[in-house]
């Protein structure tokens, strides 16, 4: 059984996620780009292979330039797409995210221990979250969650906050948890008028808090368990609320 020490600062890790990604999820669902949070956070994480890639320390700030770097390029690029080809701007965030995955996959290829960094990137080590880690995190979403309220409308604004944001997060809690703390508490709010964002924010701390702790108590890895309680109580809370409105 995992030591509980490390339940604290994961949850404070999942609450920052949450804090920034709750809001984020809700206006990808609005402007129709629900795979973006994917391609982004694969920028990132390409950006992390590359920085491996050249024998930069995993947790230097040379790793963490490299991720944002990757990051506002492809925000850059989807900036760009949006304004010149609005109508295939899903396609062609797919495309960047699968040639992105692929690209890290060759990268890691000869990488003895490949398999295990691919493995982190996707599903994260949120157990292993340090108090230091999540302190800057906290300062950086809490940044992004003040140029937020000025920059969301603008379109160049969002895609640059946005990847902010995914670049942190996918550092703390993988990639399956970013997409999952982007889109399910947005869907699962969907159908209510009042107090959405709110629930958005119980839901998905919620589930954090719900994973983690079985993940303490049985030793299962902590990233799919929180994502299958974001799941359920997400579909749980859809449910409810197309009951509620109908």
């Amino acid at each position: 059984m995992q030591d509980f020490a490390a339940f604290w600062p994961a949850l404070a890790a999942g609450l920052i996620v949450a804090a920034t990604h709750v809001p984020l999820g809700m206006q990808v669902l609005a402007r129709g780009i629900v795979f973006i949070d994917l391609a982004v956070a694969q920028m990132a994480g390409l950006g992390v292979v590359l920085a491996g890639w050249f024998g930069l320390e995993p947790s230097g700030a040379g790793v963490q330039l490299s991720a944002l770097g990757a990051a506002l390029a492809g925000a850059v690029l989807f900036t760009w797409t949006e304004k010149r080809w609005p109508e295939v701007q899903e396609a062609i965030i797919g495309v960047v995210f699968i040639v992105a995955a692929n690209a890290a996959i060759l990268l890691l290829a000869a990488n003895p221990h490949g398999a295990e960094h691919l493995k982190d990137l996707l599903t994260g080590q949120i157990l292993w979250v340090t108090p230091m880690q999540a302190a800057w995190a906290a300062l950086a979403s809490g940044t992004v969650l003040l140029l937020w309220k000025k920059g969301r409308r603008s379109r160049v604004g969002f895609y640059l906050l946005f990847a902010c944001a995914v670049t942190v997060s996918v550092q703390l809690v993988g990639m399956y948890l970013v997409f999952a703390s982007l889109v399910v508490p947005a869907l699962a709010t969907l159908r209510l008028a009042q107090w959405r964002l709110v629930a958005g924010l119980v839901l998905c701390a919620g589930s954090y808090a719900a994973g983690l702790a079985l993940s303490v108590l049985t030793d299962l890895p902590a990233g799919p368990l929180i994502v299958c309680m974001l799941g359920a109580a997400g579909l749980l809370a859809f449910t409810l609320s197309s009951r509620a409105a109908a």
